[in-house]
């Protein structure tokens, strides 16, 4: 059998030619960020001017200081505060029950599981738009409005996509470590926290940091449900220095948007291992 042969091992110009392409083509995939994190150092007339250089002319510091003071007295302590607890509850919330419920589906047989299964993964076509209103109205009647409840509480019922993505790496876990352990007196929650849960550390750390983006990064959630300035998140927050009626101070705003880089950019870094295992699901070679 052929074995594929990487480009560096090939010839030299043909190396050489793949290292500039795929050199170049990063380079345009993260000049958007490049230049909103040179933007934080620039004055706001560099800015606007529409210039695409990466060296600001003058290093504005101060961009940062004046960002995070805020606004009405509330600074980007506070919002970062509550970005971190929706986000961090809110991801706890989605990989404990999006575990559980893969491994109702993955290891037990019950009636009507295929029904549930089929109806789980309709609900990954259906937009987010459909179930905006009557989610918002469940919210407003039972006066949860204006709090962190409706951007944490649904993470606890699972996520389609996490639950299908748990069960494929399940998938490659022996089932004969289930009948061991059911031998030695473990019962079916037993089985889960002690034998399945630790072998899911890279399914489970994908989940974590995928849900955790999508929650730092959520927007219309918190639009909709916090009326509050002071339970605003990063994202809201950010909007905020778009006034209409008055100038846009643009260096204070890509200074706390490079900020706000920061968190989701330290768990890629750290769990970047983890998270290519759990998407390739290789899991456990019985």
């Amino acid at each position: 059998m052929s074995k594929f042969r990487s480009p560096v091992g090939s010839k030299p110009h043909t190396a050489a030619l793949y290292h500039v392409l795929v050199f170049t083509f990063g380079f345009f995939m993260v000049f958007p960020v490049l230049w909103m994190i040179s933007g934080s150092l620039k004055t706001n007339v560099e800015i606007v001017s529409g210039a695409l250089t990466l060296i600001p002319r003058y290093w504005m510091w101060e961009n940062f200081a004046n960002g995070w003071r805020g606004f009405a007295g509330i600074t980007f302590t506070t919002f970062f505060q509550n970005s971190l607890i929706i986000s961090v509850l809110s991801t706890i919330g989605i990989t404990l029950s999006s575990s559980l419920v893969a491994y109702s589906f993955a290891r037990m047989r019950y009636r009507g599981r295929k029904l549930l299964f089929t109806i789980m993964l309709s609900t990954m076509m259906i937009p987010g738009q459909v179930v905006m209103i009557p989610q918002f109205l469940i919210f407003h009647n039972l006066g949860l409005v204006n709090t962190f409840v409706p951007l944490i509480l649904p993470a606890f019922f699972g996520g389609a996509f996490f639950i299908f993505l748990m069960m494929q790496f399940m998938v490659s876990i022996p089932k004969e470590l289930d009948e061991a352990a059911i031998c030695d007196g473990c019962n079916k929650y037993t089985v889960f926290f002690r034998i399945i849960f630790p072998l899911l550390k890279p399914a489970l750390i994908t989940t974590a940091i995928i849900h955790f983006y999508w929650a730092w990064d959520n927007f219309m959630g918190p639009l909709i449900y916090l009326n509050s300035p002071r339970l605003f998140t990063v994202s809201l927050a950010l909007r905020m220095f778009a006034d209409t009626a008055s100038i846009t101070d643009y260096g204070a705003m890509f200074a706390m948007s490079t900020l706000s880089l920061l968190p989701v950019f330290i768990m890629f870094l750290f769990f970047n291992k983890h998270l290519v295992e759990g998407i390739n699901t290789s899991g456990i070679k019985g």
